[in-house]
């Protein structure tokens, strides 16, 4: 996975990311979520406004309980001091309604971001080519995915419903204290704020790098436990247990001891926030103290000078609340925007047209591939496969053989050459029709965790049931299914692991019965399959690839005999074509390959003979014993 760059330290990074957020939070074609913003703006100005009236409620409320402002004790005794505190009351709960109410209406757009950006991360992640999916760790990858939609709620959240509404109350905090008292207060009021943003700066900035070697931690942990979890068979197979829990438990330390930084240095930050506010509020109160002795002031300016400080606490503390968790929400989500920037190596041309598919003859023309430029996989191969003839490929380990597939389905462009259906370069189509003409029964047939019928329609999601049912038969997977408890609603487990080799092969078959393409691409479809159980599946897939342009990557050569044209590919190079008769009668690498083979293949026969006699000719236990 690219390296993603690093955020910068001032408010460039962070403007640039509300620029790329915009327009999820104002929707052009959302008017509702666009009226949302409007009326959660106007409620943010609303509770701001009554913010301030609090303190001079404080003021009202304590100088009317002062001595000097007693009356006789009749009806009208305690109206006013009893008005006043019912109205602070009712002046708190229209702050705490505003302010709830603002954050009810604005919660809709901030998840509309996240939804928004989660799925366009995900869209590209799909659009990436299969060299970046290759080199990717999915655990880790879905960790960035997390925390990205976690950074952007929190950006959207703090930077509009705190940022915005704390900067507006500074505003008005300063011009009621620079009325209300004077500019002494208010020099000491800017001081303190002034301190502590400085402060809240200097230590979130040093706090970043933890997070971020605290979040490169975490991906590491759960690669490795994803990682592990897929591979549960294996480690079994090495009873590697305890390997892999060491492997985890040294990456979940070294998140742990990140973590630990994390949270000191938040502690930290957090006692030197109150140091500061205390001296601040300290001061002032002293200045107002001192007025009353000189009786400057009453005590309910004692009280309103306290309240308004208090007041300022609030957005204070937003204030360091809002730098430190933007700068985490921007470590968070810049990974998820280095991924979102990896370019797709693979691309439409501008109005490219979607493929049409007549006779679907398959060209190679002069196609030379590598994946590294220090290695050339394949060299100059060209071949055709005539339309609703079967052409196979074979050759050694390492010949090129899948990388023809990959080339097929453009997974990857070809370095040089074409590739052609009915005379239409692939490059110079939509990727999609291309695809979509094109099915595909891999050797490693991996299904999705949900049920057999699932994965079956994954072949074509609006097909019926009946459709579905039919597939299966022709895939000769029915009678299995229907015998099954949950029939076609049985889940297969996590990429199909409760299913055997044959049983996921025959359900990969029935969904592409169910594509109806006319290219079939067969990889190797049986050769991790026993005897029997290829011969059952070869079956099917001669149904299959009956009147359809087929391309067959073979390990086994017994699956191929019947093919129109066999080409045999060797480091890259078409050394050898012809029938099975003309290769085998041309003694050269396909005749070696063929011998080889049937020499193993006799081999495996006398034994399984040898071992049935030895069966057949063991005494009962009860001869035995006698």
């Amino acid at each position: 996975m690219a390296s993603p760059a690093q955020p910068n330290a001032g408010s460039s990074n962070t403007l640039a990311t509300i620029k790329r957020l915009w327009p999820y939070l104002w929707p052009t074609e959302r008017p509702d979520l666009k009226r949302r913003v409007v009326i959660a703006l106007a409620l943010m100005l609303a509770g701001k406004v009554v913010t301030v009236l609090l303190p001079y409620v404080y003021k009202w409320t304590t100088d009317s309980l002062l001595p000097g402002h007693a009356v006789q004790p009749d009806a009208a005794w305690l109206a006013l001091p009893v008005l006043l505190v019912v109205a602070y009351g009712l002046v708190r709960i229209l702050f705490n309604g505003l302010n709830q109410l603002r954050d009810a209406l604005f919660a809709a757009v901030g998840q509309y971001a996240v939804r928004g950006m989660g799925t366009r991360t995900f869209r590209h992640l799909h659009e990436l080519s299969l060299r970046y999916h290759l080199a990717r760790r999915t655990g880790g990858l879905s960790r960035v995915i997390e925390r990205g939609a976690q950074g952007i709620e929190t950006i959207v959240r703090i930077t509009i419903l705190v940022g915005a509404p704390t900067i507006i109350e500074f505003a008005f905090m300063a011009v009621i204290i620079a009325y209300q008292f004077d500019w002494t207060y208010l020099a000491v009021m800017a001081v303190t704020v002034w301190l502590y943003v400085w402060y809240s700066i200097w230590a979130s900035d040093r706090r970043i790098n933890i997070r971020r070697e605290m979040n490169e931690a975490d991906n590491d942990s759960m690669s490795k436990a994803v990682d592990s979890l897929l591979n549960y068979e294996t480690v079994k197979y090495f009873n590697a247990e305890a390997l892999e829990v060491g492997r985890y438990d040294r990456a979940m330390g070294r998140y742990a001891a990140a973590a630990t930084r994390t949270y000191t240095s938040l502690a930290w930050l957090n006692f030197g926030q109150a140091v500061i506010f205390t001296f601040g509020m300290i001061a002032t109160m002293g200045l107002s103290a001192h007025a009353i002795v000189n009786g400057q002031q009453t005590v309910g300016d004692f009280v309103m000078i306290n309240a308004l400080m208090m007041q300022l606490s609030i957005p204070l503390n937003f204030i360091g609340t809002l730098y430190r968790e933007i700068k985490q929400g921007l470590v968070d989500i810049e990974q998820m925007f280095s991924v979102i920037d990896v370019p797709a190596e693979v691309i439409d041309k501008p109005g490219a047209p979607n493929l049409k598919v007549g006779e679907a003859t398959v060209t190679f023309e002069n196609v030379s591939f590598s994946y590294d430029p220090e290695r050339q996989i394949l060299k100059d191969v060209s071949f055709t496969v005539p339309a609703g003839k079967t052409i196979a490929i074979v050759g050694p380990s390492g010949a090129g053989k899948s990388t023809i597939s990959r080339l097929l389905f453009r997974f990857y462009d070809v370095g040089a050459g074409r590739i052609l259906i009915d005379g239409q370069d692939i490059r110079d189509v939509a990727q999609a029709s291309l695809r979509r003409n094109i099915g595909m029964v891999p050797q490693d047939t991996v299904l999705f965790n949900d049920t057999i019928r699932y994965n079956i329609r994954y072949g074509r999601p609006d097909a019926s049931d009946e459709e579905v049912v039919e597939a299966a038969r022709l895939a000769q997977i029915a009678d299995f299914i229907e015998r099954l408890p949950q029939g076609y609603d049985t889940e297969v487990g996590e990429r199909g692991l409760k299913l055997s080799g044959g049983e996921k092969q025959r359900v990969a078959i029935a969904r592409t019965i169910l594509k109806a393409p006319p290219i079939l691409m067969l990889d190797e479809a049986t050769s991790a399959l026993d005897t029997h159980t290829e011969r059952e599946i070869q079956s099917a897939l001669d149904q299959v690839s009956k009147n359809r342009t087929t391309l067959v990557i073979a390990h086994r050569l017994s699956t191929v005999v019947a093919a129109d044209e066999i080409l045999v590919l060797e480091a890259g190079q078409v050394v050898e074509r012809g029938t099975h008769d003309q290769l085998l009668s041309d003694g050269g690498l396909y005749a070696s390959m063929w011998a080889r083979q049937r020499a193993v293949d006799e081999a495996r026969e006398r034994l399984l003979e040898t071992e049935a006699e030895d069966v057949y000719s063991a005494p009962s236990p009860k001869v035995a014993a006698e």
